[in-house]
């Protein structure tokens, strides 16, 4: 005769049944219907659980995880095995972060790599007549862009916005800036 067979289980659940049942009623005079019936259903699952044989299934669960942990806490070969995983572990870690540097530094022949440098030769070996995109997308030739675009592109800009001259060589480039911004956001079709 097992433990589990030792203890009346219809009593125990039967009695946790009923004081929820008491409780859930105490509940719902004070602080409504809602918590009321919300605490009646998680009375009911006592009983339920007797009655569908739930209890003997999580008693075995129960009792099988402790017997592992037994044997785990004072095994000498699963101990083992646990460094063992941790070394992998950590060893796949290291080789992440090895990579990642190669990557950045552009030492790493791999498809990463190699996509990169693919990338950047596409760009030096586009011709004068078209925009080369920092992004990667492929750019429209200067014959084939709106006119506001290649005119913005092309001409330098005299007066801001605002109507004041600017002067300067801080000035210059904020206007370069500017203008870089303007077109990126124009072949975007954001502006």
């Amino acid at each position: 005769m097992s433990t589990y067979d030792k203890i009346a289980w219809l009593p125990v659940c039967g009695g946790l049944t009923g004081l929820g049942l008491v409780l859930s009623y105490l509940a719902m005079r004070r602080r409504g219907l809602t918590a009321g019936l919300r605490g009646s259903a998680w009375s009911l699952l006592p009983l339920a659980a007797y009655l569908t044989g739930a209890i003997e299934m999580f008693w075995k669960m129960g009792a099988a995880i402790g017997d592992f942990a037994k044997g785990f806490v004072f095994s000498d070969r699963v101990w083992s095995g646990i460094a063992v995983a941790g070394l992998s572990l950590v060893l796949f870690m290291v080789s992440g972060g090895v990579r990642r540097r190669r990557v950045k530094r552009g030492k790493d022949t791999g498809a990463v790599g190699s996509a990169t440098r693919t990338k950047q030769q596409a760009g030096a070996a586009a011709p004068a007549g078209e925009l080369a995109s920092r992004s990667g997308t492929l750019a429209m030739p200067a014959a084939r862009q709106p006119a506001t675009q290649a005119t913005a592109s092309t001409a330098p800009s005299q007066r801001p916005a605002d109507g004041k001259r600017r002067g300067g060589k801080a000035a210059d480039e904020t206007d370069d800036d500017m203008k870089d911004i303007e077109d990126i956001l124009r072949r975007r079709g954001i502006s």
